[in-house]
C-alpha cells in the first residue's frame, strides 16, 4: 500500500466514523431534524478524531496560498 492510499484509508475511516456519530447527534440532540450547520459538524468531529489518534494538519508548502 503506498501513502496515497494510506492517506485516502485513514481520511475515509475518520469520514465514515463521522457519519455514524453524525446520525446519532440528529436523532439524539437534534430530535431528527436535519442539521443545516452539518459540514461544521463533520469538520470538528473529524479533527478530533485525527487529533485523538495522534494525526495533524499541516501545510507543507506555501504553493496553496
Amino acid at each position: 500500500m503506498d501513502a496515497v492510499e494510506d492517506q485516502t484509508g485513514i481520511i475515509l475511516d475518520v469520514l465514515q466514523r463521522a457519519a455514524a456519530a453524525h446520525g446519532v447527534h440528529e436523532a439524539e440532540e437534534l430530535g431528527g431534524r436535519f442539521d443545516e450547520q452539518w459540514p461544521q459538524w463533520y469538520a470538528a468531529h473529524m479533527t478530533r478524531t485525527l487529533a485523538e489518534s495522534g494525526y495533524r494538519i499541516i501545510r507543507t508548502t506555501d504553493d496553496d496560498k
